[in-house]
């Protein structure tokens, strides 16, 4: 009687995928943060993965559609490192100063950080000059992110803390706007201490207060 064969493991193909589509995402985002975007090529994410160009093909349609999907999942595992409660909101104590401070200590953590700074800057260089590209990164990483801020105000319009004529989107320009700008053109260190000025400001204004009797 012949001896039976031991039964081989079958090939986990879910896990496989999964290992490419992580290694892919690796070598979109340290090729673009090497060379640019202009010059980062499908065949040079396909070679620095080690998958064939057909396997990024079946995936995405685009270089820009990889590096997107890529840098995305950089930002949500930034905000899952952060913590559960800073995953799909900002955390709301009560304080609003408070609570955008917290966030934005963060947010300085995540840009001095070379894994996202590097890519970062790379992709927000190529949509100053590349308008489709631009608007693409607006949608799908900035906005989302923008839209917590203007949940947050609302609340805390809500809760009386703000003025009810004030609109969130442009009020959370008051404190983005300012630190983004530093950042991306090294008009200045990016800290702490700058972050919770930019706060006050924006919530107290800077003109003379006044002195109660």
């Amino acid at each position: 009687m012949a001896a039976q064969k031991s039964a081989q493991p079958v090939p986990n193909s879910t896990r496989r995928s999964e290992k490419s589509r992580r290694a892919i995402y690796d070598a979109a985002l340290a090729l673009v943060g090497e060379v640019g975007y202009p010059r980062t090529t499908i065949e040079g994410i396909a070679a620095r993965a080690g998958v064939g160009k057909q396997t990024i093909y079946r995936w995405w349609s685009s270089k820009a559609d990889v590096l997107l999907e890529a840098f995305l999942d950089l930002s949500e595992q930034a905000s899952r490192d952060a913590g559960p409660e800073y995953e799909f909101a900002i955390p709301d104590t009560g304080d609003l100063a408070a609570d955008l401070k917290a966030v934005l200590r963060l947010t300085v953590d995540q840009l001095k950080d070379p894994s996202f700074e590097i890519p970062s800057r790379a992709l927000a260089a190529e949509g100053v000059v590349n308008e489709e590209l631009g608007r693409v990164f607006v949608a799908k990483l900035l906005a989302p992110s923008l839209q917590l801020y203007v949940d947050r105000v609302r609340a805390a319009q809500e809760a009386g803390q703000v003025r009810q004529d004030v609109d969130p989107r442009i009020a959370l320009e008051l404190w983005v706007s300012p630190l983004a700008q530093r950042w991306l053109q090294y008009t200045g260190p990016i800290t702490y201490d700058y972050t919770d000025t930019l706060v006050d400001y924006a919530l107290h204004g800077i003109a003379p207060r006044a002195v109660r009797a």
